[in-house]
Formats: structure tokens, sequence, C-alpha cells
């Protein structure tokens, strides 16, 4: 008994420090969400109802302060379809295109953000494109997409133009991924792109099976596909030629534009 007096009682503190701060954490994170619906901002509670949900739970607490958010409200698959106000009607007013001069005056943060926007509606209007279709009726304004996608590839350009220009600054190469014109057994000229591999090339068996030569018995064979492309291509030339005084001769009073 003596023994065991004392083991009992260290565990009876035990169990006691294990009680208070059960209690002592409860408390805690009942104080934190009353604090938090306390001053919780007015105005995000009556535009958000998830969030006013949250709020005024019984249950609310530290955790589900997850809600919490100032990004602008989502209208979930309705991102998709045009607004409202322009159902029905024939044409939708849309402004010019981006060009690469406006471009190259934003900063890449600014040109993140407008790649986003115009891939949204890009989306949009192939939704009403599709919508269109299955109507069977004609699509409001469609030189919207050409717009769009005039204004992405810009965009794009002038994203490769400042990456090549940081890599010209940086490591004095043109392209991104370093290469070398090469010539393969057939005699074409084509850009090799280097590559990386875990052994050196002289034990790598896929790296020797590629040849980067052309052996001497090609040479006439060079010679003669060159000579069938210009062939090819002289002939194209007369036939465009016969093709268009056939169709001035049908058609005197046409205005027919060489091509």
């Amino acid at each position: 008994m003596a023994t065991s007096s004392p083991v009992g009682r260290v565990l009876t503190l035990c169990k006691q420090f294990q009680n208070v701060f059960r209690i002592s954490s409860a408390v805690n994170t009942q104080k934190c969400s009353s604090a938090l619906t306390k001053f919780a901002p007015r105005l995000f509670r009556e535009t958000s109802p998830l969030a006013a949900l949250s709020w005024h739970s019984p249950s609310s607490s530290v955790v589900q302060c997850r809600a919490l958010h100032t990004t602008i409200c989502r209208r979930g698959l309705d991102e998709f379809f045009d607004l409202p106000d322009n159902w029905g009607e024939p044409t939708v007013k849309s402004g010019a295109p981006w060009t690469a001069k406006q471009l190259r005056t934003k900063s890449n943060e600014d040109l993140h953000k407008l790649w986003y926007v115009l891939l949204k509606e890009k989306n949009l209007l192939l939704t009403l494109e599709q919508e269109a279709k299955r109507q069977r009726v004609p699509m409001p304004s469609p030189e919207r997409m050409r717009k769009v996608q005039r204004s992405m590839i810009r965009l794009e350009t002038v994203v490769n133009e400042r990456e090549s220009a940081l890599r010209l600054l940086q490591t004095g190469q043109d392209k991104a991924r370093p290469g070398a014109w090469r010539r393969d057994k057939f005699g074409h000229v084509y850009w090799y792109r280097f590559k990386e591999y875990a052994i050196p090339w002289y034990m790598n068996r896929r790296y020797k099976r590629k040849s980067f030569f052309t052996p001497k018995f090609v040479q006439p064979h060079i010679r003669l596909r060159l000579e069938k492309y210009l062939r090819q291509r002289a002939r194209k030339s007369s036939l465009e030629r016969r093709t268009q005084s056939k169709l001035k001769e049908n058609f005197p009073h046409a205005n027919i534009s060489a091509s």
C-alpha cells in the first residue's frame, strides 16, 4: 500500500491537469469564436449568405473561419453564358482587340490576369457558338471570337519576347532549349534540340544509333529530290496561270487578282 499510494496520487494529479487543460482550451476557442463574430464586417455577412450561416451557427469555431474570403462572388455555370441583357440581341457591342503596343506597356502580373480574362471570354463565346448551332440560329456578333483570338496570340507573342530577351541577357541563347542545325542520313537539315542523359554520350547506345551525317552515295538522290521539288513548284505556278487566263476569257469584266 505504501508503494501504491504515491502512484495513485500521481495518476490522480495527471487526470486533474488534463481536465484543466481541456476546460481552458474549450474556453479559449469559445472566446475566439465570439470575438470573431463580434468584430466581423457587417457588409461581408450581408453579401455572402454562406459566410453568414457559418458566422451565426451555434457550432461555429475557429476552424470555420475558412469561409472568410475577399474575392468577388461567383455565379457558377452562369459564367459560361452572356449577360441576360444581351440574350436575343442580333448584335452585341464589343471593343477593339488588344494590340501588341498596348500589351508591351503592361506588367507581367497584368498580362497574367488578362490572359485568364481572355480565356474566360473565349469559353463564353464557344458556349454561345455551340448553343447557336443547337438552336440553328446565327451567333450574335461572331467577330468577338476573332478579336479574342487575336488578343491572345498577341499577348503570347509579347510574353515570348520578354522571355527571349531575359534568356539572351542571362544565358546568351536565343531559344529556350538549346540545339543545333544537323543533317540526317537522308540529307534533310533539321533543328536538333539537346537533351540531358543520365550517362555519357559514348556509353549511350540510344544516342549512338543516331547518325548526324549524310553518306556520299546519298548526294545524287539529294539533287534528284531538289529537282523534283522545283519541277512540282513550276507545274503548280503554270497551272495557276492557265486557270487565271481561262477565268479572264470566260469572265472578262471580272476583277481577278493574281494570287
